[in-house]
């Protein structure tokens, strides 16, 4: 399961309403790169459930998660957080090791 805290979900559904595409989803994805080996991805996802990808509905917000991803991903909190020097989403992975000064890249064993 992964799941999308309430502030993280107000967002999503705030950009997706400025975007017309209030019925889309959020994909959530995890690729090679970044400081420590992996970094996390976010995306608008229009086309809906893809070959092989799990869906997490959670505060009202989907989630599409393909099947390499879910590994590095399973138990994760998807989150925004607003700071002084600007807001944004973050993940809240407990499967990463370690990540790196910026939280956008991680590592896994």
């Amino acid at each position: 399961m992964i799941n999308v805290s309430e502030t993280a979900a107000g967002k999503i559904v705030e950009l997706l309403s400025e975007e017309n595409k209030a019925g889309s989803g959020l994909r959530v994805f995890v690729q090679g790169g970044g400081c420590s080996g992996f970094q996390y991805g976010l995306m608008i996802e229009e086309n809906g459930q893809g070959s092989g990808d799990q869906v997490f509905e959670t505060n009202g917000v989907r989630l599409y998660v393909d099947p390499i991803s879910i590994r590095y991903l399973m138990g994760a909190e998807v989150d925004f957080v607003d700071t002084i020097s600007g807001g944004g989403f973050t993940i809240k992975n407990p499967n990463a090791k370690s990540t790196c000064g910026c939280g956008s890249s991680f590592t896994v064993d």
